[in-house]
């Protein structure tokens, strides 16, 4: 079964930013060069503060929606704990 990644990114602003991905060293390193999500472009370099597995794309998307709906703290807090 395909494992995908829901993460958090620390943008160089300070900013947070959270997505989905296959292959993450290769998202991180799209977000890095530019050519990653909009919000990423001009707030790099970015670096990964939180990340898990999830079996499908469906679940990594339902969690990927409950996180963006975390406060900042909140957020900082999951990443800081690591679950």
């Amino acid at each position: 079964m395909t494992e995908w990644q829901v993460y958090i990114l620390e943008c160089a602003d300070g900013s947070l930013y959270t997505g989905i991905a296959r292959n993450l060293d290769e998202r991180i390193a799209a977000h890095n060069n530019g050519t990653g999500a909009k919000y990423t472009r001009g707030r790099g370099p970015v670096k990964l503060v939180y990340q898990e597995n999830v079996t499908s794309r469906s679940i990594a998307l339902r969690r990927e929606i409950t996180i963006k709906k975390l406060t900042r703290a909140d957020k900082l807090r999951l990443a800081e704990s690591g679950e």
